[in-house]
Protein backbone atom coordinates (compact mmCIF):
# COMPACT_ATOMS: atom_id res chain seq x y z
CA UNK A 1 0.00 0.00 0.00
CA UNK A 2 1.40 3.48 -0.54
CA UNK A 3 1.70 6.38 1.88
CA UNK A 4 -1.64 7.77 -0.04
CA UNK A 5 -3.49 5.20 0.21
CA UNK A 6 -2.42 3.92 3.82
CA UNK A 7 -3.46 8.02 5.29
CA UNK A 8 -6.70 8.07 2.59
CA UNK A 9 -7.22 4.55 4.86
CA UNK A 10 -6.26 6.14 8.09
CA UNK A 11 -8.39 8.72 8.05
CA UNK A 12 -11.55 7.16 6.17
CA UNK A 13 -11.26 4.90 9.62
CA UNK A 14 -10.73 7.32 12.16
CA UNK A 15 -14.82 8.18 11.41
CA UNK A 16 -16.32 5.79 13.95
CA UNK A 17 -20.03 5.50 13.25
CA UNK A 18 -23.17 4.55 14.68
CA UNK A 19 -25.24 1.73 14.58
CA UNK A 20 -27.94 4.32 12.96
CA UNK A 21 -25.46 5.05 10.39
CA UNK A 22 -24.21 1.25 9.91
CA UNK A 23 -27.92 0.08 9.53
CA UNK A 24 -28.39 2.62 6.74
CA UNK A 25 -25.52 1.35 4.97
CA UNK A 26 -26.90 -2.14 5.28
CA UNK A 27 -30.11 -0.92 3.56
CA UNK A 28 -28.01 1.14 0.65
CA UNK A 29 -26.41 -2.03 0.14
CA UNK A 30 -29.86 -4.14 -0.56
CA UNK A 31 -31.24 -1.02 -2.24
CA UNK A 32 -27.85 -1.09 -4.78
CA UNK A 33 -27.08 2.49 -3.85
CA UNK A 34 -23.97 4.17 -3.18
CA UNK A 35 -23.53 6.53 0.24
CA UNK A 36 -21.29 9.35 0.89
CA UNK A 37 -17.84 7.23 2.49
CA UNK A 38 -17.53 8.04 6.45
CA UNK A 39 -15.12 11.10 5.88
CA UNK A 40 -17.08 12.64 3.50
CA UNK A 41 -20.10 12.18 5.69
CA UNK A 42 -18.27 14.05 8.99
CA UNK A 43 -16.93 16.41 6.39
CA UNK A 44 -20.85 17.02 5.33
CA UNK A 45 -21.70 17.71 9.32
CA UNK A 46 -18.81 19.59 9.88
CA UNK A 47 -19.66 21.85 6.95
CA UNK A 48 -23.27 22.40 7.98
CA UNK A 49 -22.22 23.16 11.31
CA UNK A 50 -19.50 25.54 10.85
CA UNK A 51 -22.51 27.66 8.66
CA UNK A 52 -25.02 27.10 11.31
CA UNK A 53 -27.18 26.05 7.93
CA UNK A 54 -30.79 26.30 8.51
CA UNK A 55 -31.94 25.29 5.03
CA UNK A 56 -30.07 22.98 2.76
CA UNK A 57 -30.77 21.25 -0.47
CA UNK A 58 -29.59 17.68 -1.27
CA UNK A 59 -29.68 16.16 -4.78
CA UNK A 60 -29.76 12.49 -4.31
CA UNK A 61 -30.72 11.05 -0.78
CA UNK A 62 -30.10 7.10 -0.71
CA UNK A 63 -31.00 5.92 2.44
CA UNK A 64 -30.42 8.69 4.48
CA UNK A 65 -26.45 8.54 5.03
CA UNK A 66 -25.70 12.08 3.94
CA UNK A 67 -29.28 13.40 5.28
CA UNK A 68 -28.23 12.07 8.90
CA UNK A 69 -24.79 13.48 8.84
CA UNK A 70 -26.43 16.83 7.27
CA UNK A 71 -29.01 17.11 10.27
CA UNK A 72 -26.52 16.32 13.19
CA UNK A 73 -24.63 19.41 11.44
CA UNK A 74 -27.44 22.01 11.10
CA UNK A 75 -29.26 24.27 13.33
CA UNK A 76 -31.57 22.33 15.39
CA UNK A 77 -34.84 24.27 13.25
CA UNK A 78 -33.36 23.64 10.05
CA UNK A 79 -34.95 21.57 7.10
CA UNK A 80 -33.13 19.55 4.14
CA UNK A 81 -35.12 18.99 1.18
CA UNK A 82 -34.00 15.90 -0.30
CA UNK A 83 -34.62 14.61 -3.82
CA UNK A 84 -34.43 10.95 -5.12
CA UNK A 85 -35.85 9.54 -7.97
CA UNK A 86 -36.70 6.57 -5.95
CA UNK A 87 -39.98 5.90 -3.47
CA UNK A 88 -37.87 2.95 -2.12
CA UNK A 89 -34.40 4.98 -0.92
CA UNK A 90 -36.64 7.66 0.51
CA UNK A 91 -38.95 4.77 2.75
CA UNK A 92 -35.60 3.82 3.89
CA UNK A 93 -34.37 6.92 4.32
CA UNK A 94 -37.23 8.02 6.75
CA UNK A 95 -36.36 4.68 8.71
CA UNK A 96 -32.81 5.95 8.82
CA UNK A 97 -34.23 9.45 10.45
CA UNK A 98 -36.55 8.42 12.57
CA UNK A 99 -33.66 6.06 14.53
CA UNK A 100 -31.51 9.15 14.16
CA UNK A 101 -34.25 10.95 16.51
CA UNK A 102 -35.00 13.47 14.06
CA UNK A 103 -38.50 14.72 14.09
CA UNK A 104 -40.45 13.69 10.71
CA UNK A 105 -40.75 17.57 9.85
CA UNK A 106 -37.03 18.06 9.63
CA UNK A 107 -36.54 16.43 6.17
CA UNK A 108 -38.80 17.34 3.26
CA UNK A 109 -38.50 14.60 0.80
CA UNK A 110 -39.70 14.80 -2.81
CA UNK A 111 -39.37 12.07 -5.04
CA UNK A 112 -38.53 12.52 -8.55
CA UNK A 113 -36.27 13.49 -11.12
CA UNK A 114 -34.02 16.09 -9.76
CA UNK A 115 -34.16 18.17 -12.78
CA UNK A 116 -37.74 18.27 -12.56
CA UNK A 117 -37.85 19.70 -8.84
CA UNK A 118 -35.13 21.90 -8.54
CA UNK A 119 -36.44 24.67 -10.48
CA UNK A 120 -39.50 24.55 -8.58
CA UNK A 121 -37.26 25.42 -5.73
CA UNK A 122 -36.79 28.93 -4.12
CA UNK A 123 -33.83 30.94 -5.58
CA UNK A 124 -31.32 32.04 -3.30
CA UNK A 125 -33.27 30.39 -0.66
CA UNK A 126 -30.71 28.19 0.46
CA UNK A 127 -27.61 27.79 2.66
CA UNK A 128 -25.68 24.52 1.13
CA UNK A 129 -26.56 22.37 -1.75
CA UNK A 130 -25.34 18.87 -2.23
CA UNK A 131 -24.82 17.23 -5.10
CA UNK A 132 -24.62 13.42 -4.92
CA UNK A 133 -26.90 11.89 -7.86
CA UNK A 134 -26.76 10.73 -11.36
CA UNK A 135 -22.83 11.85 -12.35
CA UNK A 136 -24.27 12.41 -15.84
CA UNK A 137 -26.19 15.24 -14.76
CA UNK A 138 -23.79 17.37 -12.64
CA UNK A 139 -23.43 19.80 -15.02
CA UNK A 140 -27.04 20.93 -14.84
CA UNK A 141 -27.35 19.99 -11.41
CA UNK A 142 -24.58 22.97 -10.83
CA UNK A 143 -26.80 25.20 -12.97
CA UNK A 144 -29.62 24.79 -10.77
CA UNK A 145 -27.44 24.98 -6.85
CA UNK A 146 -25.94 28.01 -8.07
CA UNK A 147 -29.49 29.69 -8.76
CA UNK A 148 -30.42 27.92 -5.56
CA UNK A 149 -28.09 29.04 -3.05
CA UNK A 150 -27.81 32.23 -1.30
CA UNK A 151 -24.75 34.86 -1.89
CA UNK A 152 -22.25 33.18 1.07
CA UNK A 153 -23.99 29.74 0.63
CA UNK A 154 -22.20 26.35 -0.01
CA UNK A 155 -21.75 24.32 -2.66
CA UNK A 156 -20.79 20.62 -2.12
CA UNK A 157 -19.92 17.88 -4.48
CA UNK A 158 -19.73 14.55 -3.96
CA UNK A 159 -17.45 11.67 -5.68
CA UNK A 160 -15.73 14.49 -7.05
CA UNK A 161 -12.35 12.12 -7.85
CA UNK A 162 -15.23 9.91 -9.02
CA UNK A 163 -12.93 6.12 -8.15
CA UNK A 164 -9.65 7.96 -9.07
CA UNK A 165 -11.47 8.22 -13.09
CA UNK A 166 -11.39 12.16 -13.18
CA UNK A 167 -7.73 12.86 -12.52
CA UNK A 168 -6.84 10.54 -15.41
CA UNK A 169 -7.32 12.13 -18.39
CA UNK A 170 -7.36 8.51 -20.41
CA UNK A 171 -10.90 8.07 -18.56
CA UNK A 172 -13.42 9.85 -21.04
CA UNK A 173 -16.36 7.70 -20.24
CA UNK A 174 -19.90 9.98 -20.07
CA UNK A 175 -19.79 9.83 -16.32
CA UNK A 176 -16.76 10.65 -15.60
CA UNK A 177 -16.41 13.54 -18.58
CA UNK A 178 -19.57 15.26 -16.40
CA UNK A 179 -18.05 15.25 -13.13
CA UNK A 180 -14.68 16.55 -14.92
CA UNK A 181 -16.81 19.53 -16.64
CA UNK A 182 -18.44 20.43 -13.81
CA UNK A 183 -14.95 20.78 -11.68
CA UNK A 184 -13.35 22.63 -14.78
CA UNK A 185 -16.80 24.99 -15.05
CA UNK A 186 -16.79 25.81 -10.69
CA UNK A 187 -12.71 26.18 -11.28
CA UNK A 188 -13.39 29.11 -13.83
CA UNK A 189 -16.27 30.71 -12.22
CA UNK A 190 -15.22 34.16 -11.00
CA UNK A 191 -18.55 33.92 -8.51
CA UNK A 192 -17.54 30.80 -6.61
CA UNK A 193 -14.11 29.92 -4.13
CA UNK A 194 -13.58 26.46 -4.13
CA UNK A 195 -11.38 23.83 -3.27
CA UNK A 196 -10.95 20.09 -3.89
CA UNK A 197 -10.70 17.51 -1.09
CA UNK A 198 -9.36 14.17 -1.24
CA UNK A 199 -12.03 13.00 1.56
CA UNK A 200 -14.15 9.79 0.76
CA UNK A 201 -14.60 9.61 -2.91
CA UNK A 202 -13.70 13.61 -3.58
CA UNK A 203 -15.83 16.43 -2.20
CA UNK A 204 -15.80 19.42 -4.06
CA UNK A 205 -16.47 22.53 -1.84
CA UNK A 206 -17.35 26.44 -3.16
CA UNK A 207 -18.72 29.07 -1.34
CA UNK A 208 -20.88 31.40 -3.48
CA UNK A 209 -19.82 35.17 -3.64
Amino acid sequence: MTHEAANWAYAEDFIHEDRVLLSARDAADELGCAPVLPGAGRTLEILARAMNAKSIVEIGTGTGVSTTYLLRGMHPHGIVTTIDVEAEHHKAAKQTLAAAGFATNRARMITGRALEVLPRLTDGGYDLVLIDARKSEYPAYLVQSLRLLRSGGMLVIDNALWHGRVPDPAQRDPDTTAVRETLKAIRNNENLTATLLPTGDGLLVAIKD
